[in-house]
């Protein structure tokens, strides 16, 4: 569903429901669906909208009662902390009081006691410079409604004497090119109808506006589309800076030559790529596995340990109970029993007082490959669990990461992380630490292969164990015995008996 950002002018009565701020330092969400539409009466906690942050997928309600007169993002679009969702035009006068008053019990940032109305105020979230309009309207009869300017990522260069506005029916946002002299220009004040017209190669600010005071709608842009309007792309492309082309994006070395030589550009060429926004969780995991790369001096160590004899343990306990066992909650039970052995390996590094934090808890993260991309949930209070208890919460985390929906609470609080990529086809792999852990143990895929047992070659079932740890909380030695320990019970599972 395609929002509607130009759906009535913001008067006397509306409010507009922003991005509230979602803790844990995140400042932006991926909106996922809306689960209302323009039109819809709504009442206060009204559940509105699904969003994507960094950590998880969450529900927001709606603080205000009253009908929805506008959406200001659609689907697939990355929202700020502060930026205006929808606005809703509160109940009438003489409806009950609370109609029109927020809730506040379950947003930050939203109290039962907000003001009706609220200044204009340029504000800056994650280093992304977005304009709040004012809640309420004063344009007198007859005047065109003041633009909001809406400044975007791009470094500002002061206005040349072409550039600045002498007057609200002829301010464009910040960073659209000067017009000459004689053109029409509209005003546009969303960002989203701007993208669109961008994407295709038209110059919104050029095309004749419908909305209140000659404000280009979205509903302009799509009629331009259709009707194949090119006029404005040519008055667009004379305000195109050299080395851009005219959706913005940096011209190939081709491109320029041809330009700059005067020959013409290649008509009818398509651009085969796919440029995909690093946002949401993808950044995240980005700057998390680039700072592990940066700060951690890791070392890796690996065995290949014959895992016949735990496929046939868990073969006969599954016949003897009738459960089920999956070798991924019998490896965890031995990564338990050896970090409990060799506790060095259950750290962190504090870096501000500068100690190696030895946890009195076994919070064992899994690794894991979700539709929102890699997670890591974690099973707390693993040290305690039993065999069928850690297996219960295993199957749990892993049933999970089929939608990737995880509370906050379950992916963070790690100290140790298992990653089984065998699942994926492959031997082996020298996995990155997960902040601020020490240590991160990998498992390969198991397959037959040629091995000596009592000096004869046979065929066993094999897999690699890698093992990763960070130097500053231990030499070789600690990681080397935990390594060998996980190896000798999975070799032979019924040597962790003495350890139970």
């Amino acid at each position: 569903m395609s929002a509607d950002l130009n759906t009535g002018m913001r008067g006397t009565g509306t409010r507009e429901f922003i991005l509230p701020d979602l803790g844990e330092g995140l400042t932006e969400a991926e909106l996922i669906s809306w689960k209302v539409e323009i039109g819809d009466e709504v009442h206060v906690d009204q559940m509105v909208v699904e969003v994507e942050s960094a950590k998880s997928v969450v529900e927001l309600p709606c603080p205000y009662a009253g009908r929805i007169v506008s959406l200001h993002a659609a689907a697939g679009d990355t929202v700020s902390a502060g930026q205006a969702l929808l606005s809703v035009a509160e109940a009438s006068a003489g409806a009950d009081d609370s109609a029109g008053e927020s809730s506040g019990a379950n947003l930050i940032g939203y109290g039962t006691s907000e003001p009706k109305t609220r200044s204009a105020k340029q504000r800056s979230f994650g280093g992304k410079h977005t304009a709040v309009p004012a809640a309420t309207s004063t344009v007198p009869p007859g005047a065109a409604p003041a633009v909001p300017t809406v400044i975007p990522d791009a470094p500002l260069q002061p206005p040349t004497e072409a550039q600045t506005p002498t007057d609200d029916s002829s301010m464009t946002a910040i960073g659209e090119s000067a017009t000459a002299a004689g053109e029409q220009v509209s005003p546009v004040s969303s960002p989203l109808v701007r993208k669109l017209a961008k994407d295709h190669g038209i110059s919104a600010k050029h095309l004749p506006g419908s909305g209140p005071g000659g404000i280009v709608t979205r509903a302009d842009v799509l009629a331009a589309i259709e009707s194949g309007t090119a006029a404005n792309v040519d008055a667009a492309s004379a305000h195109v800076p050299a080395g851009t082309s005219r959706a913005g994006e940096p011209q190939s070395t081709t491109e320029r030559s041809a330009t700059s030589a005067g020959a013409p550009s290649p008509v009818g060429r398509v651009d085969r790529d796919t440029r995909t926004p690093i946002t949401g969780l993808r950044k995240i995991v980005s700057e998390r596995l680039t700072k592990s790369r940066q700060e951690i001096p890791e070392a890796t160590i690996w065995l290949d340990v014959d895992a016949t004899e735990l496929l046939g343990t868990k073969r006969a306990l599954e016949a003897r109970t009738g459960e089920r066992y999956s070798l991924l909650s019998l490896v965890a039970r031995f990564v338990v029993a050896g970090l409990k052995k060799y506790p060095i390996i259950n750290s962190s590094i504090d870096k501000t007082a500068g100690e190696i934090v030895t946890h009195g808890d076994i919070n064992l993260g899994l690794a894991a490959q979700t539709p929102r991309g890699l997670m890591v949930p974690v099973v707390h209070g693993a040290g305690e669990m039993s065999l069928r208890q850690l297996r219960d919460s295993v199957s749990e985390t892993v049933g999970k990461a089929a939608s990737g929906r995880f509370d906050p609470s379950e992916l963070s609080g790690g100290t140790f992380t298992l990653n089984n990529y065998g699942v994926f086809g492959v031997d082996g792999s020298a996995p990155i630490i997960n902040l601020p852990e020490v240590a991160m143990l990998g498992l390969g895929r198991i397959k037959d292969r040629p091995w000596v047992v009592d000096g004869e070659l046979t065929v066993r079932e094999v897999m690699y164990l890698s093992f990763v740890f960070d130097h500053r909380a231990c030499d070789g030695q600690e990681p080397s015995e935990f390594l060998t320990f996980v190896a000798d019970c999975i070799e032979n599972p019924i040597s962790l008996l003495p350890e139970l």
